[in-house]
């Protein structure tokens, strides 16, 4: 799905003058990264959604297949067979979840006509079995009984906190899983903390990145939860950020809950391994001690191994 999204993509910009690109680029950036919770879309026109697409597709695409990957790894012998995006714009999270699953029907609701419209042009030759639906993201919103998959990504912090608690209960009552994902911001890392807190008491179990269903050890305001995914840049992505190297990592914070048996990864690396002489250190959320530090050294044969090529986000046990 990479390679099909990127194609997708390629000449969106064409015949969009490009100071409106920029502006458009600026204000989504000034959204993305502020506090703007609203009761209207931010997407508002052609050149918002052509410019969003350019900016954070790609970056979308990857963090929320990363998220996936996470939790299809807890649940490998489960597949959705329907899935609802909500808020899903112009649908990134339904490519990364083709990406991950195959022969499912999906559906993104958004409140933005022109991300719909958009998202149905860029999907129209790689996600056929996709419905496209206005609806307003908030109180009110219902998810059809039985739905098997639910995503939320990067759409929590665009809504007031009445809206937020209603989105999630709505998917918590209708889903066997539901994945949310935010910017690996400290506020993202709050409103997925939230938003876990809520899923539990829902009844749903914490399948990833958690090890357990339990209160997240971490303190607010000291430290956050949150993860990396490598995005290669095309040149059109390039052109729209104003970078020059050919990659970013986006950082993430993200949930993933199901109404089914599911068995968490006993422990998670939950910072970049530190690579020494002879040792790497992992920082790890576990099943019974929280946070801790585990140094692996070659005394630790295969672990040893093992760590050194490890990854931020991987399982460990």
């Amino acid at each position: 799905m990479h390679e099909e999204l990127r194609a997708a993509l390629a000449g969106l910009l064409d015949g969009l003058p490009p100071k409106q690109a920029a502006q458009a680029v600026e204000r989504l950036i000034a959204n993305y990264r502020g506090s703007t919770p609203t009761d209207a879309p931010v997407l508002r026109d052609r050149a918002d959604v052509a410019a969003y697409a350019a900016y954070r597709m790609p970056a979308t695409f990857e963090a929320v297949r990363a998220a996936l990957t996470a939790f299809a790894a807890r649940v490998p012998d489960w597949s959705p067979a329907t899935h609802v995006d909500i808020g899903g714009g112009t649908g990134a999270a339904t490519w990364a979840t083709a990406a991950t699953w195959e022969g499912h029907h999906s559906t993104v609701l958004d409140w933005a006509q022109p991300a719909l419209d958009l998202g149905r042009e860029l999907a129209a030759k790689n996600l056929p079995d996709t419905a496209w639906r206005r609806q307003t993201i908030g109180e009110g919103l219902t998810v059809p009984a039985g739905t098997d998959l639910v995503t939320v990504s990067y759409v929590l912090g665009e809504l007031r906190p009445e809206d937020r608690r209603a989105v999630v209960a709505a998917a918590a009552t209708a889903a066997q899983a539901v994945v949310l994902i935010e910017p690996g911001t400290p506020d993202g890392y709050l409103r997925i903390r939230e938003a876990r807190t809520q899923l539990t008491e829902a009844g749903l179990r914490i399948v990833a990145p958690c090890p357990h269903s339990d209160t997240c050890p971490i303190v607010p305001g000291q430290d956050w939860c949150h993860f990396a995914a490598r995005v290669n840049r095309s040149s059109l992505h390039r052109q729209v950020k104003g970078g020059s190297l050919p990659y970013e990592d986006e950082k993430f914070s993200y949930v993933a809950a199901t109404t089914f048996d599911a068995t968490p990864a006993s422990a998670r690396i939950i910072r970049k391994p530190q690579l020494r002489k002879g040792q790497v250190l992992l920082d790890l959320c576990t099943t019974q001690d929280g946070l801790q530090r585990t140094t692996v050294t070659k005394r630790h044969g295969t672990h040893y191994r093992q760590a050194r090529d490890a990854s931020w986000g991987d399982d460990w046990s």
